[in-house]
């Protein structure tokens, strides 16, 4: 199963729920740390790192000899990444995301590609999880080359977790896609509520089944809880605002570490999942 958990706003509690999940998931299991911009779910895990490699995407490269300016390259690229004035073409690395069309319509051939590195992933081996985290180069614009290379890496006859980046730009819909399930982990607060909505708009256009977990419960009022039952939204579960929580994840202790009665919690929350996603399979397979 590849279960992502996201949330329309940063700062709900998603990693946290990432690495305990993972924590009681009782087997072998893949934590993927998509969020490469700010990665941290390394912060609670004591492993060794593995390996380290890096991630390179290609860059066309202009071999100004061959070149006639006639501007089909420029014209086919959508990104704006290479403007042709009449003149050889000019490249805008930052901008290109690496299709390589723009080399295809070259009729002299002027175009090759050149790696150009715009990130890292390392793996960290603790007990029986395997993180796997994605470090976006600093200043690199675009996090979605780095998250498909996290993701190539999983092993797909074993469980995942992808803890995705916030928000519901294009890196969370990156990480999103060919999920089983996914979680949204909001607050009750009005700004949970406006980017919940908007992540429960993108989720559904992605046709991904999903659930929500509500973090810090006790802070705000019950208009979460109205919106996901107005939507026939399951609410998968509810962790209570409890400071010793907050406390242990400043020491870089997990929940279920410190606080033994809510081990049990999420590992109800593990079986849900699993049994939503089953039922969803059996739904799909009768269609």
């Amino acid at each position: 199963m590849i279960l992502a958990i996201a949330s329309g706003k940063g700062g709900t509690g998603k990693t946290t729920l990432s690495v305990n999940l993972a924590k009681v998931w009782g087997g072998a299991v893949q934590l993927l740390d998509c969020d490469v911009e700010e990665p941290n779910c390394h912060l609670f895990l004591k492993g060794q790192p593995i390996t380290t490699e890096p991630v390179n995407v290609p860059i066309p490269v202009v071999n100004e000899r061959l070149c006639r300016a006639c501007g089909l390259c420029s014209a086919f690229c959508q990104y704006h990444a290479i403007v042709c004035l009449k003149t050889a073409p000019m490249i805008f690395p930052e901008l290109c995301h690496g299709c390589g069309g723009c080399i295809r319509v070259c009729p002299q051939r002027a175009l090759c590609e050149e790696q150009r590195r715009v990130g890292e992933i390392q793996t960290i081996q603790e007990d029986n999880i395997r993180l796997i985290q994605g470090c976006l180069d600093v200043g690199v614009a675009m996090a979605p080359p780095v998250i498909r290379a996290v993701k190539a890496k999983m092993e797909r006859d074993i469980p995942a977790i992808l803890d995705a980046p916030p928000g519901t730009s294009c890196p969370v819909v990156t990480t999103l896609k060919d999920s089983d399930f996914a979680v949204l982990v909001t607050e009750p607060t009005p700004f949970g509520l406006h980017d919940l909505t908007l992540a429960v708009d993108m989720i559904l256009e992605l046709g991904v089944a999903f659930g929500v977990v509500i973090n810090r419960v006790g802070i705000g009022d019950e208009r979460v809880q109205t919106y996901c039952q107005s939507k026939n939204i399951p609410i998968l579960l509810e962790i209570p605002d409890d400071r010793r929580i907050a406390e242990a994840y400043s020491r870089g202790i997990l929940m279920v570490d410190a606080f033994p009665e809510y081990r049990g919690r999420l590992e109800e929350l593990k079986e849900t999942i699993r049994t939503l996603q089953e039922v969803r399979g059996v739904a799909h397979a009768n269609l």
